[in-house]
């Protein structure tokens, strides 16, 4: 069943300003230029799409403070915050996908397991043995738990994502398709010096040492997750070797990234697509990974610091410092030498001309 709410409901979930008719009531969020009935509410808090709400059926919109001198008729809902209000709309009409309270009954629940009031437990999801389940949460199909794991109240685990044995996740957490928290690290080391090794310690560019066997180092210690932390789709987060990896309250992590064994994510951060963060990372509060960066083991990023889409991160950046290219450097200097390349060219060229000159006169000497 579609939510609907009248249109001084909604002024006073986003904190806007109304202006016109508050009881008229909407059940959809449209862009202008898909309006199909008085029930939708136009979201015009872009400028660019100001000239498509004037030549829509809108009857009510929202739009940004500083458009307020449109010359739209209707009803609307003056916002100081586009992209808050935007989170507080889709948050009010969001329909959450339901699985039934209590246990469906192909599910699979070991000796010891542990369930809170008013959890769901979905078709063919499994919970191992002395597993804890918060109240209210929710476990969609085939969703698995391993043994010893705790999920906090309120969570939402959705379906195929695994979550390993004594993984701890906190309250409010929301875990995606087929994510994996709590595998094993990528973790290894051969009886004698290897390549790798032979290559840090400086071997001149060449390979001089062979792998000739690899052994395991077992992960023992669990994923721990904070409260209201948030996991994309297929997204990996691995055990740690001795010290837990810890990713912080708030902190919120896109699909595709993988977090290698023993890091640890401070609060509030976010980790965008395809991110890859190797072993023994520490990371700060409130920290922004865009798209693909790559972060090398062992490296610290400070708090506040911001890494621009792509970046390849090899060594420690500071607080607030923002970071790109591939070494990552501080943003005016990969600027700097984006514009030095840019000019090799020009160079090249006064160079050949310049070797040009000369030779013609040493041919007149």
């Amino acid at each position: 069943m579609s939510k609907s709410f009248t249109l001084q409901e909604i002024a006073d979930a986003v904190e806007g300003r109304l202006i016109g008719d508050g009881t008229l009531r909407v059940s959809r969020l449209a862009n202008p230029a898909d309006i199909t009935g008085a029930g939708d509410l136009a979201l015009a808090m872009d400028a660019k799409l100001l000239p498509l709400l004037k030549e829509s059926k809108a009857t009510a919109a929202v739009i940004a403070e500083s458009e307020t001198a449109c010359d739209f008729p209707a009803t609307r809902i003056v916002v100081a915050r586009p992209r808050v209000a935007l989170a507080r709309l889709t948050s009010l009409f969001a329909e959450l996908v339901r699985v039934k309270t209590g246990i469906h009954p192909s599910a699979v629940i070991e000796e010891g397991a542990t369930l809170g009031a008013n959890a769901a437990i979905g078709a063919q999801v499994f919970i191992g043995a002395n597993a804890v389940i918060g109240d209210n949460a929710i476990l969609h199909p085939q969703a698995y738990i391993g043994e010893g794991a705790v999920i906090g109240s309120d969570a939402v685990i959705y379906a195929g994502a695994k979550i390993g044995a004594g993984t701890r996740i906190g309250d409010r957490v929301m875990i995606h398709f087929n994510a994996s928290i709590g595998a094993d690290g990528f973790s290894f080391v051969t009886p004698q010096a290897g390549s790798v090794e032979a290559a840090k310690a400086g071997s001149g560019g060449a390979v001089t040492a062979s792998n000739t066997a690899l052994i395991r180092i077992a992960s023992l210690a669990p994923v721990i997750l904070g409260d209201d932390v948030e996991i994309g789709a297929n997204t990996s987060i691995d055990r740690g070797t001795i010290a837990s990896t810890r990713i912080g309250n708030g902190t919120k992590i896109d699909n595709q990234v993988q977090v290698g064994h023993n890091v640890s994510i401070g609060d509030n951060c976010m980790i965008c697509g395809r991110v890859g963060i190797a072993g023994s990372v520490k990371i700060g509060n409130r920290v922004v990974l865009g798209g693909a960066v790559g972060v090398a083991d062992h490296v610290s990023i400070g708090d506040d610091a911001i890494a621009m889409a792509m970046s390849g991160i090899a060594g420690n950046v500071a607080p607030r410092t923002i970071v790109g290219g591939l070494p990552a450097a501080p943003r005016e200097r990969m600027m700097e030498n984006f514009f030095n390349v840019s000019r090799l060219k020009q160079f090249f060229k006064k160079i050949e001309h310049l070797a040009e000159r000369l030779e013609k006169l040493e041919k007149n000497t």
